[in-house]
């Protein structure tokens, strides 16, 4: 009787999502023209929580710096909540310095003569308990749990003297019931370098008492550190979906740890051969399945990923599901196994789907079909010839990060010149955006041509070849080396990114 209109229904979810037009949001940390940047405070780790209410970044001087979102705190109330009560959330997502600590220091491994830099690796957010927030860092060699909580600031009070008079007791000398102001004062502070005892004396000693006052102040707090289980450097780090495990992964052992107990983990990846020599890959990346506390992935320098399950055996060498993408004949080169290694692996938000980002391509894989990934996306296919160039300089072994967005219908990954690309992965979608990390976003935006539209499972994207111009992008702009956009994040539950050019967290909505 309705099928006309459920025929109608099924169309209009089959069409694909309209490219979004990206806006600028916010910039923290931007700087002047010609201003030089520091080492230290370049970003080198950007995530959101679970809500989407706070952002954390980590820098390479080891500091981890917190903001939270205000537009929806100023009404009160979840997004969610507003959309019940029909306020309108046009406004995009705004944020606010948080706050800041020192996470990691500089050390010396005097076993192996090593320098151990302080620069944080990642960063991920634990389950929030009692208004505190709880988040992991790592830096090459050792985690962190930090719990940051709102503290009352606690003051000293009824001193035995008064700024400007002598005081007995509480009370004013020259008056017999007025109670004198009660000052506070820094512990060892003294309220008048003037002052003289009165003749006499005072009448009465008494020991001050400390008082909760209604300011607060946010106090970071390292409540466990996981140290000397790893050989060489953490590469990642993920949290379980039972709130209680995490792993955190080198180039050759995943290492499963309880939040609680931070003197022992359990080895449960182990790809070190017998003999060194006989090394053909390392991990580069890992992380926990979203809902299922039993399974997680992880990626290799030989472009494949691997699924295991820790239901099957304590050490799960044996993995459950390996995929990869079978090389084509003939184009085999001295650089296919680089540009091949993955940099950084994250599962979507339903489980199903797992982007990978290796040099040249983002993949999106279905873990139910290992014959290959459903799409690929060319994110800077004008570099292929210059591929001898990166070799050279170490561009290559740049490490890209990649994000999905919270619907799983767009993926994003960054790229040189401050460039960052967003497509579409919704079957038909032909959205490939390049955006630049800076308050005009669109200033680069590339002219994608119209591609006939195929299913998700044999999509392939093919984004305009760049000219073979040295260094000329796809839209003629010059591309630099030194200026890449590794590190961004997607808002969980909303079209608004988060990026660092730098030492700069640039935000952008649609």
């Amino acid at each position: 009787m309705n099928g006309g209109d459920e025929g109608a229904e099924s169309a209009a979810q089959a069409s694909p999502p309209q490219p979004l037009e990206w806006k600028f949001s916010q910039v923290f940390g931007e700087r002047t023209a010609g201003e030089e940047v520091q080492e230290v405070d370049i970003i080198s780790a950007i995530e959101f929580d679970k809500t989407g209410d706070h952002l954390a970044t980590g820098d390479r001087g080891g500091r981890v710096v917190l903001f939270e979102r205000t537009d929806t705190k100023d009404h009160g109330g979840s997004r969610r909540d507003l959309e019940r009560m029909d306020y309108s959330t046009s406004r995009h997502p705004e944020f606010r310095y948080k706050t800041e600590f020192q996470s990691h220091e500089p050390e010396f491994d005097y076993l192996k003569s090593l320098e151990i830099e302080e620069k944080i690796n990642k960063i991920r957010w634990c389950q929030t308990a009692n208004g505190a927030l709880f988040l992991l860092s790592t830096n090459d060699k050792t985690i962190k749990f930090w719990k940051v909580q709102e503290k009352k600031v606690k003051k000293i009070a009824d001193m035995n003297v008064d700024p400007s008079k002598a005081v007995g007791n509480g009370n004013v000398a020259s008056s017999s019931n007025n109670v004198s102001p009660k000052p506070y004062l820094a512990n060892g502070g003294s309220p008048s370098k003037e002052f003289s005892f009165p003749p006499g004396g005072i009448p009465s000693l008494r020991l001050p008492t400390v008082v909760t006052s209604n300011e607060t102040s946010l106090v970071a707090r390292c409540r466990r550190v996981y140290a000397h289980a790893h050989d060489y450097h953490i590469n990642s780090i993920s949290n379980n979906s039972d709130g209680e495990t995490f792993i955190s992964a080198d180039d050759l052992r995943i290492n499963l740890w309880n939040l609680e107990i931070s003197n022992q983990s359990f080895n449960i990846v182990d790809v070190k051969p017998a003999n060194m020599e006989d090394l053909t890959e390392v991990i580069t990346s890992a992380e926990f399945h979203p809902t299922h506390c039993n399974m997680l992935a992880y990626s290799s320098s030989k472009g494949s990923i691997r699924l295991i399950d820790l239901r099957q055996s304590a050490l799960c060498d044996s993995h459950a599901i390996l995929f990869e993408e079978q090389e084509a004949p003939g184009s085999r080169s001295f650089f296919t196994e680089i540009i091949a290694s993955i940099s950084d692996i994250k599962f979507a938000k339903d489980g199903r789907h797992i982007l990978s980002r290796d040099y040249m391509t983002l993949k999106l894989w279905d873990i139910n079909m290992d014959s290959g990934p459903v799409a690929t996306f060319q994110v800077h296919e004008y570099l292929r010839p210059k591929l001898c160039d990166l070799y050279e300089n170490d561009s290559i072994f740049d490490k890209f990060e990649c994000c999905l967005s919270g619907d799983g219908l767009r993926v994003a990954t960054g790229s040189y010149s401050n460039l960052f690309r967003v497509f579409g992965c919704a079957p038909g979608s032909t959205e490939a955006t390049t955006l630049e990390a800076s308050k005009n976003p669109m200033r680069r935006q590339v002219q994608t041509p119209s591609r006939p539209s195929r299913s998700l499972s044999s999509i392939t994207r093919v984004v305009r070849r760049g000219s073979d111009v040295p260094g000329v992008d796809t839209n003629g702009n010059s591309f630099d080396f030194t200026t890449k956009l590794l590190h961004l994040a997607w808002h969980p539950t909303e079209n608004s990114i988060a990026c660092a050019a730098a030492n700069s967290l640039y935000m952008y909505y649609a």
